[in-house]
């Protein structure tokens, strides 16, 4: 557990290095808005990975096993490419910089997609629900940091040593790898490459429903990737707060919601179940959008800064809790590397096309309406989810047999 705590840490690092902490090193040389928009785009690698991941697989390097060789060089790469990305200069060098970014993304979803695998190789159906828990508590607190870190370290030293920072602790990754253990029956490769491309797919398919699962994946995170996809950007050039401030206040406390939603999201679905734990939470990262709501309307209010971002991703780490439960169990063992990173690349859509969306709804209607309508865009997934009832209690049934057979 604590290997799979250290996995998520270093799958979630360099995750806001493209996103959130862009925007604010974007909004600080006064990139336009719809410029920052478009670099949401570079996270397309996220929705493609599942191109590759049979590759990685089938394909094992010659150290470490299946899974952790892979991650080890991916975490090298990533280490090179962030410190390089930390040279440009937006004002003079943007494209070179959305270069570095679109290299950053494809390496850290291709880490992704071995972490992922490997979390369902070595966690029993009996402790998925707090592995997802930790796998959150990790990814989301180095992304914190990532962003909080990153930000205040470049309020007072500049984004060039925050992003070597960033590189540094990325370095420091490799020893968490080397030290993680291997799954105790480690699945073994697909004989071929068609077999790593079609077999996965073809096992998928065994799942009731499966169209409106896939349906779903996208769906229900689909208003918090919208609601969030410009958020330093709001924060800057919206309300007016400072880096510092958007930092300590904003980001800081983000951090600690974050992890306690998470621990608490995995402590409800060991309670609750799958269906009972996804609507609910689900339901609550919906109305909690509407808090940015109130502070577009009410300005720059430092403590109402604070109130909005620690309820938003409090309910946000606890329904994504549930949601990475919901997604393993969606996956087999031996598959998982090319299964996981579909379902993961699914749910990326919303984060990556609504970006460009984003930057022109808030350049034509205000940041309020923005918001206003990203509540809205909750409603579908919840919608599919309901439609879905009999079959999450199915797989989650399924899951729970998985368990006392195994204990």
């Amino acid at each position: 557990m604590v290997a799979i705590l250290l996995m998520g840490a270093a799958s979630g690092l360099p995750f806001n290095l493209t996103l959130s902490t862009l925007q604010a090193w974007l909004a600080d040389a006064k990139i336009d808005i719809k410029v920052i928009g478009w670099f949401g785009l570079v996270g397309i690698p996220y929705l493609l990975k599942f191109l590759w991941a049979p590759l990685l697989d089938r394909y094992l390097p010659p150290l470490l096993g299946r899974r952790r060789g892979w991650i080890v060089i991916l975490q090298a790469l990533l280490a090179v490419d962030i410190a390089l990305m930390g040279t440009c200069d937006p004002g003079t060098m943007i494209f070179r910089l959305q270069a570095f970014a679109v290299a950053l993304v494809f390496l850290s979803a291709s880490q992704d997609i071995v972490i992922d695998a490997y979390r369902v190789d070595l966690v029993p159906p009996r402790e998925r629900g707090l592995a997802s828990a930790l796998t959150g508590f990790g990814y989301r607190g180095a992304a914190s940091f990532a962003s909080t870190g990153v930000i205040l370290i470049a309020s007072f030293v500049g984004w060039h040593l925050a992003y070597a920072t960033a590189a540094a602790v990325m370095a420091l990754m490799i020893l968490a790898t080397l030290w993680s253990p291997e799954p105790e029956m480690p699945a073994r490769a697909p004989n071929t490459l068609s077999q790593a491309v079609v077999d996965p797919f073809l096992d998928f398919l065994r799942h009731r429903n499966v169209w409106g699962l896939l349906l779903l994946v996208p769906l229900y995170k689909v208003g918090d990737a919208f609601a969030l996809t410009l958020y330093s950007a709001f924060m800057i050039k919206g309300v007016g707060f400072s880096l510092a401030e958007l930092s300590i206040a904003g980001k800081a406390n983000m951090t600690i919601s974050t992890l306690a939603g998470t621990a608490i999201g995995g402590w409800l679905y060991l309670r609750w179940g799958l269906l009972r734990s996804l609507l609910t939470l689900g339901i609550a990262q919906a109305v909690t959008l509407l808090l940015f709501l109130w502070l577009a309307y009410a300005g720059k209010k430092v403590w109402l800064l604070v109130l909005v971002t620690s309820v938003d991703t409090l309910a946000g780490g606890m329904g994504q809790a549930a949601f990475t439960a919901f997604l393993m169990c969606l996956c087999t063992t031996g598959y998982s590397a090319t299964q996981y990173a579909l379902l993961s690349a699914l749910a990326a859509i919303p984060r990556v096309f609504m970006s460009p969306v984003a930057g022109y709804v808030v350049d034509r209607l205000g940041w309020a309406n923005f918001f206003l309508i990203a509540f809205f865009t909750c409603l579908p997934g919840l919608a599919v989810l309901l439609f879905l009832r009999d079959t999450i209690r199915a797989i989650d049934a399924r899951e729970k047999a998985s368990a006392a057979a195994a204990a």
